[in-house]
């Protein structure tokens, strides 16, 4: 931002020309200071925190500080967070027993809830963008709800429903592998069906129908591509970034599908997982990881243990990988191709081993802010980005659900 003239000099006090267009009086301040104001007025939505499987392998109250992972309630709160989509996660071991990825995710649902029963000045459950906005307006931490894997429907397209009652509102389609609904970018066998299957299409349809977001993160360009074709309401990939830096990895979304899924009405939400940002990132964590499980090992420590968990922690804490600047490249490029009303952050909290310098646990996100205020985006733009695209699109996915139920 551009020094303001001297004539607007009052004492400690500028004129700051703000992004919103509208000038006020402020303390001079930094700016830091200034995205962290940004943030902490503006609505934060984040389209995927693996909070509930963290919690699953080893339990702390996250409505206090935690020893473990990037998301508590003292970190939200200190990183303007005010509604992480919960991933309610299906591991594909669990894909050939359907019965059992279905209980997976009613567990997971359970444990969610049971959070925002225990804790209910900081968590409350949100089941659309009204009650996230509501909640915000309180000191409590909306959580929604994502499925990650739609093998936790058993192959029941019933259970569409079933989900939707007990409160999911995206699914994304496949995780790890190869499932009934599509084929995933992450598996290595021969695509199963060669995009979408014929289930995977009744699925599209009946959570259209419903109001639940269509997710295209973890799919192959096909099965997008089928989904995107398949889907009468905006699409999103509620955790990826963008191709253009890691040339061939199809986890990482095309400029192409960057455009299919703006052209849906969707938003891309960008990750900051390590391995998203940059090619030469992707196995620089191997060794390090190695390292700290031999380190674990040899001292015989259990692997979801509080002596595990702590040294785990201190480790990534010391070894980023990244940075806030490479983040921030990946909006740039989404938004240079579709606009700032398409793109949203999805960080993978929780799901990730390593994240860049700066943004290691939720109290980072205004670092991110500041970096894109230093690139000249305006404080609208910042808060599409940060929250309003995502609900802009739930509420159509609403919208075309109540079309079709008239």
């Amino acid at each position: 931002m551009p020094a303001p003239p001297s004539s607007l000099i009052v004492g400690s006090f500028v004129l700051l020309l703000m992004g919103s267009g509208v000038s006020q009086a402020q303390p001079a301040a930094s700016i830091e200071a200034r995205a962290d104001r940004l943030v902490q007025a503006s609505l934060l939505v984040d389209g995927h925190v693996d909070l509930p499987s963290r919690l699953n392998d080893f339990y702390e109250n996250p409505a206090d500080s935690t020893v473990g992972g990037d998301v508590d309630y003292p970190r939200a709160r200190a990183g303007g967070l005010d509604a992480p989509f919960m991933s309610i996660y299906i591991p594909p071991y669990l894909q050939s027993n359907p019965a059992a990825a279905t209980n997976r995710a009613d567990a997971l649902i359970d444990l969610v809830e049971t959070i925002a029963t225990d804790h209910p000045t900081e968590f409350a459950l949100a089941t659309s963008p009204n009650e996230v906005r509501q909640i915000a307006t309180t000191e409590a931490v909306a959580l929604p709800l994502g499925m990650e894997n739609g093998a936790g429907l058993g192959g029941d397209l019933d259970n569409v429903e079933h989900f939707y009652e007990r409160g999911i509102r995206y699914i994304t389609l496949t995780h790890g592998a190869h499932n009934r609904l599509g084929d995933s970018s992450y598996d290595d066998a021969e695509p199963r069906w060669s995009g979408l299957s014929p289930f995977g299409a009744d699925v599209v349809a009946e959570m259209n129908r419903l109001g639940i977001m269509v997710d295209v993160s973890h799919v192959t360009d096909a099965t997008a591509r089928d989904a995107i074709e398949a889907s009468a309401a905006p699409v999103i990939a509620s955790h990826s970034s963008c191709r253009h830096f890691t040339p061939g990895w199809e986890r990482n979304v095309s400029d192409a599908l960057i455009q299919g899924i703006a052209d849906t009405g969707g938003v891309v939400m960008i990750t900051f997982g390590s391995s998203f940002l940059r090619t030469e990132y992707r196995e620089q964590d191997d060794p390090i990881r190695a390292e700290m499980n031999a380190h674990i090992d040899a001292r015989g420590w259990a692997k979801d243990s509080r002596e595990a968990i702590l040294y785990e922690e201190k480790i990534r804490d010391e070894h980023p990988i990244g940075t806030v600047q490479d983040v921030a490249d990946h909006i740039d490029h989404a938004v240079g191709l579709v606009g700032a009303e398409h793109v949203g952050l999805g960080s993978d909290f929780d799901g990730v081993f390593a994240l860049p310098e700066g943004l290691q646990d939720a109290s980072g996100y205004p670092v991110l802010v500041a970096e894109l205020l230093r690139r000249g985006y305006s404080d609208p733009e910042i808060q599409q980005i940060l929250g309003t695209n995502l609900l802009r699109v739930w509420t159509e996915v609403e919208a075309v659900a109540e079309r079709r139920s008239e």
